[in-house]
């Protein structure tokens, strides 16, 4: 059996790069941001901008959090970034904020 090759997201690179300029980080700041530091080298993060590489789901998700993005977002060519990122909140993805409800403790 032959393999097909695997499609690739067109927007994926430029989103990652704009999402770390929009939140006025360095390639290294944002390794940091993510906790990734160790794990993910800086030249990583310059692969991913250039569609040198792409990165896991793992990272991706980190990439998400620290924006306040829902994934699909980032990965679904057809969604544009929201003019702009409140880090710690959720976006639907039609780019509506909503707070994360937290679990009480009883």
């Amino acid at each position: 059996m032959g393999k097909t090759p695997r499609r690739k997201q067109r927007r994926l690179a430029r989103k990652l790069c704009e999402i770390r300029r929009m939140l006025k980080l360095s390639q290294s700041e944002i390794v940091e941001r993510m906790g990734l530091q160790g794990e993910l080298p800086r030249g990583s993060v310059s692969n991913f901008e250039k569609s040198r590489r792409v990165p896991s789901l793992f990272v991706l998700l980190r990439y998400a959090r620290l924006a306040g993005l829902c994934l699909e977002i980032i990965v679904d060519d057809d969604l544009d970034l929201p003019k702009e990122l409140i880090p710690g909140s959720a976006h639907d993805h039609l780019g509506k904020s909503t707070q994360r409800k937290r679990p009480t403790r009883e």
